[in-house]
């Protein structure tokens, strides 16, 4: 039974702080840690006030149970027995007395006689035992645990002075100094839970305050609004959830600008041949042009030209999701890269340009062969469709930290700095030199950046020396040892 409650209360305080907001959680958390504190706090002062306090009015009621023997023995000395004291709780009181003010070390005034209520709660614990330890007169609840302090007359025990320890607070001075303190723990754990309010709802404000704007702001990117931003006010957690969430914001608008501009590009490189091949066929069925040997040419060039469109937007699909076919083995790369120099040096030359290499005498790697002959091939074929006439191209391979790094190096025209960051994107072209005019849809070199991101390598683009552009393709290289 008490487990169900146990688990259903369980359950109602877990549902209860998924649906708090941050303030009423803030709160209760430090509601609870000043309530554990003054809980400790308060079994602290409860066990000093036992072990020490406790102990302190039991050492006076021993200092003062010293002080009244002297007085017991000579008011026996007077009576020869005990019967004067026998159920006359005054004069046990008033033999008291003295000990009470030879303590203090102060002569009280004259004045009534003292009564039961003047004592503190050490004097009303101590007894009067005859020599057979009888209780004659005082606290009648004997323990074991008392204290015995013999009365002597010429040597010859005639009584006992027992005094029984403290076991808690019994007198009045002692309740008062008790309740006092409880008191004063109460005022601190409201104090403390007012200190609490005030610091939850300070606190909680300077919290939620940026959390409520990026919530907002979330709001409004989830609605479309790209553009959105949220101010950076410091530079703890909070503020960098606000500079993530820009970063965020800042990808979110480029990729919509990248989507964007992929379907206007996309639909602009279709639009063109099938424009192309619709007007040439409308002209062979009217009878404009006739179905010759050019006219079939041109027909097969542009669909030449939408199969590679089609195929390059299947590849680079295939590479953004992680499904581009890849078998690499081991393998020298060297034959491939000689087949493709000699295989566009033909085409280089019918251009008037030039395209030498210089290969060392082996370049072992594990790789896709097919990939990367599509790689050199769409390098080849990039820097033959936009280098101008007279110019040509230096393909140098070298071995540097355990990388081959193949430089590929073309003439004039040149790119702009400012577009070097952007050769890799898809259908992105310069548009003042390497423009449509010279053919291609802008992908080749987006998908050689794939293609080699998957051999663990890297590709980027800089000015070349010769004038022209720069690629420099880095490969991981192969050693007999790791193989």
């Amino acid at each position: 039974m008490f487990k169900s409650i146990a688990h259903s209360l369980a359950a109602l305080s877990d549902r209860f702080f998924h649906r708090a907001n941050i303030r009423l959680k803030l709160f209760y958390a430090m509601l609870a840690l000043i309530v554990a504190l003054i809980a400790a706090i308060n079994g602290a002062g409860h066990y000093i006030f036992n072990r020490d306090f406790l102990g302190y009015l039991n050492e006076q009621a021993q200092q003062r149970m010293e002080d009244m023997v002297p007085r017991l023995e000579q008011a026996y000395r007077e009576h020869g027995n005990w019967d004067f004291i026998r159920g006359q709780p005054r004069v046990w009181f008033e033999l008291m007395k003295p000990a009470i003010v030879e303590h203090n070390g102060v002569t009280p005034p004259p004045g009534p006689p003292l009564t039961a209520s003047d004592l503190t709660g050490a004097t009303l614990r101590f007894s009067l035992l005859d020599a057979h330890r009888q209780l004659v007169i005082g606290y009648p609840n004997i323990g074991p645990d008392a204290r015995l302090r013999p009365l002597l007359l010429d040597d010859v025990i005639v009584g006992w002075v027992a005094q029984t320890p403290f076991e808690n607070v019994i007198g009045a001075i002692d309740l008062r100094f008790q309740q006092s303190q409880f008191l004063a723990q109460l005022i601190i754990a409201v104090v403390a839970v007012m200190l609490a309010a005030f610091l939850v709802v300070r606190i909680s404000g300077v919290l939620t305050r940026p959390l409520t704007r990026v919530a907002r702001a979330t709001h409004r990117l989830a609605g479309g609004d790209y553009a959105t931003r949220v101010e950076v006010e410091s530079g703890d957690e909070v503020g960098r959830l606000a500079q993530d969430f820009n970063q965020l914001a800042m990808t979110l608008e480029r990729n919509e600008q990248l989507r964007r501009e992929f379907m206007a590009d996309v639909s602009h490189e279709l639009r063109t041949p099938l424009g192309i091949l619709n007007g040439q066929l409308e002209a062979l069925e009217d009878g404009v042009m006739q179905p010759d040997a050019q006219t079939l040419r041109s027909l097969k060039s542009e669909v030449e030209h939408l199969n590679k469109l089609v195929g390059d937007l299947y590849d680079l699909s295939l590479a953004d999701a992680g499904a581009l076919a890849y078998r690499q083995t081991d393998m020298d790369l060297l034959p491939l890269l000689r087949t493709s120099v000699q295989v566009y040096g033909e085409r280089f030359s019918q251009r008037g340009l030039t395209l030498t290499a210089q290969l060392p005498a082996a370049m072992p790697v594990h790789a896709d062969g097919a990939r990367l002959q599509q790689l050199f091939n769409n390098l080849f074929e990039n820097s033959l469709r936009y280098t101008d006439a007279g110019g040509g191209m230096h393909l140098q391979a070298s071995l540097q930290e355990q990388h081959w790094h193949l430089v590929f190096d073309d003439s004039a025209p040149g790119v702009p700095p400012e577009a070097m960051a952007r050769l890799f994107e898809r259908f992105f072209r310069v548009e003042s030199s390497r423009n449509r005019a010279s053919g291609g849809a802008g992908l080749g070199l987006a998908i050689c950046r794939r293609i080699v991101d998957a051999h663990r390598g890297s590709i980027a683009a800089s000015a070349s020396p010769t004038g022209g552009l720069r690629v420099t393709v880095v490969l991981p290289a192969r050693f007999e040892e790791q193989s």
